[in-house]
Parts: C-alpha cells; structure tokens; sequence
C-alpha cells in the first residue's frame, strides 16, 4: 500500500467535547432548522438563498462576510431564508489545487488535518455564535459530516459525490436538507435516483458501526448546469429545465417536489457577474408559473467580499481562491431585489 498513516485522528465525539456547544447555540440551531425545514415542507412560502463563498479560507473574512449578511437577514425576513455557505471541504477535478480548510486551515501552509478539523469546527460554532446561523457546508467525505452534525442545518452534495452511494445513504440518516447537485455531465435520473435512494431507510456501514437511517424527506434536487462531452458548459436552470424537472421527479414517483437552482458553476459557465440575471430570470418564471413557485424552493449563490477570484498567493482580503464569486456590493442589491420580486 503506498500510503504512510501519519497519525489517528480524533473521533467526531471527541472533537465534539474538545469544543461542546452550548445549550443556547443548540437551541438557536434547532430555530434555524425549524424555519428553513418549513420552506421544503411548504409549511412557509419564504425564498431559501444558500449563499456565500465558493470555499471557506480564512476565518477572520468568513466572519466578516456572514455579519454582513446578519445585518440583512432582519431586514428581508418577511420573504427570505438566509443560509450561509460555510465549505469547508473543496472537490478538485483533477485532484490538485486547494481543498478547503480542511485540509489547508492555512492555504499558504502544508495540509494540516488535526488542525483542519478544529479550524472548521472553531468556525462554524462562532458563526453561529456571533450572527445566530447555522450554515450549510457540502459533504464531501460522508465520514466527518459528525465532526459538524450538531451545528449543520443544511448539507450539499456535489455533482463529482451524487452518485456515490455512501453519500446516498448516509444522506438518509440526516435531518436536515440535503440538497442532490445533477452530476456534472447532466444526466438528471442520476440524481433522481440519489434522492430516491436518501429519502429511504438503510442499514450499512458507518465509521466502522452498523447504523440503519430512517430516510430522509427533506432531501431534493440542486440544478447546477452541466458539462457536455466537449467540454462546453449548459445551463438547467431556464424554464423548460425547471419543468422536465418537475416531470421526471413525477415519474420516479416522488412526492414533495423541492429544487434549489445554483446560479453559478455551469449553469453561469463560471461567469460569476451572471447569477445576477440568471436569479432574477429564475425568480421571474416561478412567479408566471404557480406549480414552479411551489416547487422552486430557493437559489444556491457564490458570493464573498470582493468580486472574482485570486490565486493563493496574492492573499488579499476577502476574495475567493477557487471559482470567482459575486462582490458585496452587488450581492447585498441583488438580496433586496429578491425579497422585493418574492
């Protein structure tokens, strides 16, 4: 085997009690998850918008950036859920290139993984701690989701992970949403099939325990475009898109029809200035179409401090270091104009 085992880590359970969480964030969490809960169940007819950086770098502008968003919540709260994006694990296409905090809670430094794990988790619980929300984060190894389980109240999975079946079934066992991306070759039965096989009960294996899920009826589709054989990015977001969705979950006998469209990745060809026409264009054909509104349960948005991206090394302040992200500026109009059209 050509792998050098450098240390055990720390179980999920034991991270958890090296930093506990209090009973007061634990009940702030659980309002949280009560609310955007009701957006999936169609108890509340507010907007969901998962939003925020492409990846987590730095604590200090994370922080920086879901303070800014606390501010807003209050004012849009008649029309609007906000979920702050807090991802920390980045899959790599070709496997190199930063993969999150995870891995790197410091990018100019060598992975550090013991230090990644409680980076992570120091960073989730002050957001929490200091702005009221409990973040979304995408699953990228189904076996540490438990190192953030009491602080998560919303889990992506991404379109490289949706076929995976451990992804699939610890998605199961979970009680918060889990959104399913399309893959990224588009093939939407293959994310049918993910949510069908989550929003059922298992028995598998599970960080070396037998484990068996109750199913999960909050898991659902995230369109976020796709790739064809030439490379060459297609959007899923437009409207006869929306609608074949809405067929195809028909067809696979789901009931409780729930989408989440990702304005950025292929459905903006990764021209990040786009989501703000492609929300307003998605808010637009839900708003003609009563059955697309009742589906269409809110929007995935890539945003930071500071419009674009950077490499690692130019290190400045609140600007994304993997896939460029829409600015503050144009990210706080953008809010107010969701909320106003809802």
């Amino acid at each position: 085997m050509n792998m050098i085992f450098k240390r055990k880590l720390p179980t999920p359970q034991e991270v958890k009690e090296m930093y506990p969480l209090s009973d007061d964030l634990a009940e702030k969490k659980k309002e949280n998850d009560e609310e955007i809960q009701a957006v999936f169940t169609g108890k509340s007819d507010k907007f969901l918008l998962v939003i925020g950086p492409c990846s987590a770098d730095r604590e200090d502008a994370v922080l920086d950036y879901i303070s800014r968003l606390a501010k807003i919540r209050e004012k849009v709260r008649d029309k609007l859920v906000i979920v702050p994006r807090i991802y920390t694990n980045k899959p790599r296409t070709t496997g190199d290139g930063y993969k999150g905090m995870l891995h790197q809670p410091d990018p100019n430094s060598d992975p550090d993984m013991l230090k990644g794990l409680i980076a992570i988790r120091k960073l989730h619980m002050k957001a929490l701690g200091e702005t009221g929300f409990s973040c979304a984060d995408e699953m990228l190894y189904p076996e540490n989701h438990r190192y953030l389980s009491d602080m998560l109240s919303y889990v992506a999975i991404g379109a490289r992970s949706v076929e995976n079946q451990q992804h699939r079934l610890t998605a199961s066992g979970l009680d918060i949403p889990v959104g399913m991306k399309n893959p990224t070759g588009g093939d939407l039965s293959v994310m049918i099939n993910s949510i069908v096989a989550a929003r059922h009960p298992h028995t598998f294996i599970y960080r070396g325990w037998e484990v068996k899920s109750s199913g999960n009826p909050l898991s659902h589709a995230i369109l976020r475009g796709y790739v064809d054989k030439y490379g060459k990015s297609h959007p899923n977001y437009h409207y006869e898109d929306v609608a074949g969705l809405i067929e195809a979950y028909s067809k696979a006998g789901l009931e409780d029809i729930s989408v989440i469209i990702d304005t950025n990745h292929a459905n903006s060809g990764k021209k990040y200035l786009e989501q703000i026409r492609i929300a307003k264009e998605i808010i637009h054909n839900a708003r003609i179409n009563p059955d697309m509104k009742k589906c269409v349960k809110g929007l995935m948005i890539e945003s930071y401090i500071e419009d674009g991206c950077q490499k690692v090394e130019e290190g400045l302040y609140g600007k994304s270091i993997t896939d460029p992200c829409l600015g503050w500026e144009k990210t706080e109009r953008l809010i107010y104009d969701i909320a106003e059209e809802r």
